[in-house]
């Protein structure tokens, strides 16, 4: 009997040892999973101190959230259709954000960079004086772009190259003549923005720097925009120029 239950020990022992080893080794295992997954995670997201892109967002996502401040202030019978429009252009900002490694919901107000945004409107004020400066050489080359904006209907009648594809349009919420702003064409660029679900186009010059492919400023937007809607879902965003 008592030679039974010491080999009982033993295998009691042995299946401990062995446990513990399997935990041990598990739990390894597990921390560096864990530690492995959370390494990009514990990347510092940029700022619009740093970035172009974000600072280009952070721009963006303020004008809305001033836009909306204001409806807040003087309500009327549309306000609250237009501020769930504008809430709606902001969760599509932070989504940006979020995937352009940016500290989501940042907007100019509480950037470091809040009074360069305020003066030139995310560096847009240089930009478009460069703009400016590059548009007698453009009208040189092409005599219809000294027509800008004018010529709306001749404008949405270019074809160029598809860009941006598969991206929504928003608007910065800027005011001034028809404009867009990109983090991928350089001011002078020309963008030809088609919104599908109303078959409108508009034509507009590339003035600042946005944290989007192409994003329209208020007047651009006005052009192309269904009734009460801040976003363009389906859009066809083509390089003319």
């Amino acid at each position: 009997m008592s030679r039974r239950r010491t080999v009982g020990t033993k295998k009691k022992i042995a299946l401990l040892v062995s446990a513990a080893a399997v935990a041990g080794g598990g739990a390894f295992a597990m921390a560096n999973t864990s530690n492995a997954a959370q390494t990009p995670q514990n990347a510092t997201p940029l700022s619009a101190a740093n970035s172009t892109v974000c600072q280009g967002l952070a721009t963006a996502l303020g004008n809305n959230q001033k836009f909306i401040d204001g409806q807040r202030a003087a309500p009327d019978a549309q306000s609250q259709a237009r501020i769930a429009n504008r809430e709606a252009v902001i969760t599509q900002i932070k989504v940006q954000q979020k995937a352009s490694g940016c500290t989501v919901g940042e907007s100019a107000q509480d950037s470091q960079t809040g009074g360069a945004q305020t003066g030139g409107a995310q560096t847009g004020g240089a930009q478009t004086g460069g703009a400016q400066a590059t548009q007698p050489s453009q009208a040189a080359s092409a005599p219809a772009g000294g027509t800008g904006n004018n010529g709306n209907a001749g404008n949405g009648a270019a074809s160029g190259r598809q860009v941006c594809n598969g991206s929504t349009v928003t608007l910065s919420g800027e005011g001034g003549a028809p404009a867009a702003s990109s983090n991928q064409f350089p001011a002078g660029t020309r963008l030809k923005v088609t919104n599908l679900d109303n078959n409108k186009s508009t034509t507009v010059e590339v003035t600042s720097v946005s944290g989007s492919c192409a994003l329209l400023n208020n007047a651009a937007f006005e052009l192309v925009r269904e009734p009460g809607k801040f976003l363009i879902r389906r859009a066809v965003i083509e390089k003319v120029g």
